[in-house]
């Protein structure tokens, strides 16, 4: 059995933590739904435990582990923060960690219902996460540039599926975007995933924000797509007027990854209501609704 295909049970995720946090084993463990190259479990009511399970290198976890202490002060709502570092062993070959539980649900299986509260919200989140980052910032490959570098993921995710009366309106959205210019300035940190599963929600408004995997430096277009990524329709317009810092090129490119993103999520939709491994059915919905936010602009 290969260390991919190694099952993350609950008993084996108490056995770690006998082995390395023994002042922790004795917390209730429960399974949480969703996932993909991490699974998550609650311990106790107050911390889960992220273990890595797809994700081939530990990149995603250390860079968390490294950076989300640094960044989680200044931010407006609440972020997971690692309290304990879990170190591959003969058990579990790969990495694993201890962070604070973020309340709420996420927002491919609950529902925004205070707009104009989610748009402010996620605005003073982003005004706060997206500053200068530091020269040793991680840097993704494939995160965080202009959107003309993502052309091939796009056009895979457009023929697979895109619905045929929508198509040349999506594509005139990915066409402009990357046709604008280039990020000016200088690299900001950025989320880099910020879509429907990796926010939660509470009392019909955004109240927390996950999974920091792919946390690095780059343009703040990749996160400002979540204006039609997440917010529910019609509440693009106050985000941005909330945010006050994207110039027109930088709404353009960040349309256009919305349009991708979109696509993205629908695709994962579709390979979950086939059956697929990774598949998700929950993100088809969610990522229809947010491509025909895109179409509205």
């Amino acid at each position: 059995m290969t260390d991919t295909e190694i099952e993350i049970t609950a008993d084996l995720v108490r056995d770690l933590l006998r082995e390395q946090h023994p002042d922790l084993a004795d917390l209730g463990i429960r399974e949480v739904a969703g996932g993909w190259g991490n699974q998550m479990w609650r311990l106790g009511d107050e911390l889960a435990v992220r273990m890595q399970r797809m994700d081939p290198t530990p990149e995603l976890q250390l860079n968390e582990r490294r950076w989300l202490p640094v960044l989680a002060p200044r931010l407006p709502l609440p972020v997971p923060t690692p309290v304990r570092s879990g170190e591959p062993s003969a058990r579990f070959p790969k990495h694993w960690t201890v962070m604070t539980w973020v309340p709420g649900d996420p927002l491919d299986c609950s529902s925004i219902s205070r707009g104009d509260h989610a748009a402010d919200a996620l605005a003073d989140f982003l005004r706060a996460l997206h500053v200068e980052a530091p020269a040793d910032a991680p840097v993704s490959g494939d995160r965080g540039g202009h959107p003309k570098e993502c052309t091939a993921g796009f056009d895979r995710f457009f023929h697979a599926v895109v619905p045929d009366e929508l198509a040349d309106d999506v594509r005139a959205v990915w066409d402009d975007a990357i046709a604008a210019p280039e990020w000016e300035g200088p690299p900001l940190w950025v989320h880099g995933d910020l879509h429907p599963a990796n926010v939660v929600v509470s009392d019909g408004t955004l109240s927390g924000v996950i999974d920091f995997g792919d946390i690095s430096a780059g343009d703040p277009a990749w996160d400002l797509a979540a204006a039609w990524v997440v917010l529910p329709a019609g509440a693009a317009s106050r985000f941005f007027d909330a945010y006050e810092r994207a110039d027109a090129g930088t709404i353009r490119r960040a349309r256009g990854l919305a349009a991708m993103k979109s696509l993205f999520l629908m695709l994962m939709g579709r390979n979950g209501d086939l059956g697929l491994p990774g598949g998700k059915p929950a993100w088809g919905p969610a990522g229809r609704a947010a491509l025909d936010c895109v179409l509205r602009g």
